[in-house]
């Protein structure tokens, strides 16, 4: 029996950071050794808020440090197909015929669109990025993905990818699995800043690639109880970011509810707490950054995995393609154009 194929991956737009660790990569890298996995590199996607010729430009660096962060959160490169959604045509291909699957209304109803819309500046919402999910199902079902792990912001897009491909299958015959959502089950880490998610954009972030340096730098100056003006003030625990963080990064649960008894009765300074802090995350991180030295020691390997990789995907993507022409009848109906187009010739031959 073939092993299930799971399909997951990030728009190239920067280093990741600790909050795309705890909502999606710490589920791949549990789920890669179960799956075979393709990992997909974005770029088409990154067009709907970020096309300009500098942010284009930037694809091949970005997609690298992507790769490179991926493999030192713990992906093993030999389970793992690395891919850039750009560089196969026949993505393209797949979304033309399947975007006629999907109305206009449903796909307004997808929560997330109007949120990345927002985040990015626009005012009104680009014909692609209202698409989003439809070419998000091309990615899916072009390599026939049978599972998707997904954060909570993708969750819609998946289920719009399920009903295409059950409507498609109930038209034109059974072509491609419905995929299986798993959604990551750990919550979304908010920004150092304490404003939302931890995102790039807003620079609220900790990369996966700081040095012990900047990670000092960052939780020393990260957002805490606002009212807790001294050290002998009690404090508010719930919603206070350096405990977030501590919750999640820290293993040491004794020391954290220690942490938090003394916070607040006030008897804890928030230099002591985000030391502790430091420490906990310089921990979690030290395992990464031995892996990515040993990554960037092998000169050329992350740039052949993306190149191998994305060959290997368009064979795979090409074999789907012709499936699904000949499922829909479209290459019969070029057959008896072309079959009509010959008896003419021969025809008007003859006659001479």
């Amino acid at each position: 029996m073939s092993v299930a194929r799971m399909l997951t991956g990030d728009r190239p737009t920067g280093r990741l950071h600790l909050g795309h660790y705890v909502g999606s990569i710490a589920n791949r890298v549990r789920l890669h050794q179960r799956y075979e996995s393709f990992f997909i590199i974005a770029d088409l996607h990154m067009l709907t808020t970020r096309n300009s010729r500098e942010d284009v430009g930037r694809v091949s660096g970005n997609a690298r440090d992507m790769v490179t962060d991926i493999l030192s959160a713990g992906v093993d490169p030999a389970r793992a197909t690395f891919y850039l959604q750009s560089a196969i045509p026949e993505v393209g291909d797949l979304n033309t015929l399947l975007q006629n699957l999907v109305t206009v209304p449903r796909l307004e109803r997808v929560p997330s669109l109007k949120d990345m819309a927002r985040d990015a500046g626009k005012e009104e919402m680009p014909y692609g990025l209202l698409g989003y999910p439809v070419l998000q199902a091309a990615d899916i079902l072009c390599v026939k993905g049978r599972v998707v792990p997904v954060g909570k912001d993708n969750a819609a897009h998946v289920e719009v990818t399920r009903e295409i491909a059950r409507r498609f299958n109930h038209l034109y015959g059974e072509v491609f699995p419905v995929p299986e959502l798993i959604p990551a089950e750990t919550p979304t880490l908010v920004g150092t800043d304490g404003q939302g998610k931890m995102s790039k954009s807003r620079g609220n972030s900790i990369l996966l690639s700081d040095d012990p340096a900047a990670v000092r730098r960052k939780v020393m100056s990260m957002y805490t109880d606002p009212n807790r003006v001294r050290a002998d003030v009690p404090g508010t625990v719930e919603g206070n970011p350096v405990f977030a963080y501590h919750d999640v990064f820290n293993p040491d649960r004794a020391r954290v509810d220690e942490l938090k008894q003394r916070y607040r009765a006030g008897r804890v300074g928030d230099v002591e707490v985000k030391e502790q802090l430091v420490a906990a995350v310089n921990r979690f991180l030290d395992p990464i950054r031995e892996r990515r030295a040993e990554i960037e020691a092998d000169r050329g390997l992350v740039d052949q995995l993306i190149v191998d990789g994305t060959e290997r995907t368009r064979r795979e993507v090409h074999q789907t393609l012709v499936e699904v022409r000949r499922a829909m009848g479209l290459t019969g109906a070029y057959q008896q154009l072309r079959r009509r187009a010959e008896r003419a010739r021969r025809t008007a031959a003859t006659a001479v």
